[in-house]
């Protein structure tokens, strides 16, 4: 596969790993990175040779959310989320440091996830003005309702053992390559075949919500994301200062 600017390619033994790579910004969700990760996992996807995908990450955070200088669009930020839970193969992610708002929409989308003790997480919407509103769809089926209020709602930091409490993690381990050996060890046991009618199981619900919810909450994070709230919110973020309403 041809490796790209801001999303990097190896293969070893039937599993593709593909590593955010923009690390000057946090590997933030430009519209430049979620287009070349979309045409990764498609090329993944087409591969006979891949069993499984990892996804991961350069630097110390997996992914700081949007860019809030070049955000991706509503609807290319629902089509990645959407692909990587329709991609026929499983999708596990590796977390080694920090995760931030539509961070944890790719999390979410995963099939699996394993993180470090080092790894941090936080959906940080509500702090800047708007709500995690398109990343609910793979989230929201797969997380335990009272803690995701919380979090939702307060924009807290949670470490690895709390995300692997709630359900936005599978396995959480002081070393992230020795959490994820068994799991990748299995995987590379399970035919093809039987992996994907399994994972189209697992993926229904999910699914469900992609197919009622995805032009609402479009239109939902398009509204927030062009108020003034949020334009205080993401002005006040980039200068490092408290926005206007923090008491």
């Amino acid at each position: 596969m041809p490796v790209g600017n801001l999303v990097t390619h190896a293969h070893e033994r039937g599993v593709s790993t593909l590593a955010l790579d923009s690390p000057g910004n946090r590997n933030a969700l430009s519209a430049a990175l979620v287009g070349e990760l979309g045409d990764r996992l498609r090329e993944a996807d087409k591969d006979r040779d891949v069993r499984a995908v990892v996804l991961t990450h350069t630097g110390g955070t997996f992914c700081a959310g949007a860019d809030l200088r070049d955000p991706p669009d509503p609807d290319a930020l629902v089509g990645l989320l959407r692909q990587l839970v329709e991609l026929g193969k499983p999708v596990v992610a590796r977390v080694d440091g920090h995760v931030r708002a539509g961070g944890l929409g790719l999390l979410g989308a995963c099939d699996m996830a394993a993180a470090s003790s080092a790894s941090s997480f936080a959906f940080t919407e509500v702090r800047i003005g708007v709500a995690p509103a398109v990343i609910s769809m793979p989230l929201l089926p797969r997380l335990d309702p009272r803690a995701v209020a919380r979090y939702y709602l307060t924009g807290e930091r949670f470490d690895a053992a709390e995300a692997a409490r709630i359900g936005l993690v599978t396995v959480a381990g002081d070393d992230v390559d020795a959490a994820l050996e068994p799991v990748l060890g299995g995987l590379r046991k399970a035919s093809p075949e039987a992996l994907a009618e399994t994972k189209r199981l697992l993926t229904v619900k999910v699914l469900e919500a992609f197919d009622r919810d995805a032009e609402s909450l479009t239109a939902l994070s398009a509204r927030l994301f062009g108020s003034a709230q949020a334009r205080e919110g993401m002005t006040a973020f980039l200068e490092r200062r408290d926005a206007a309403w923090v008491l």
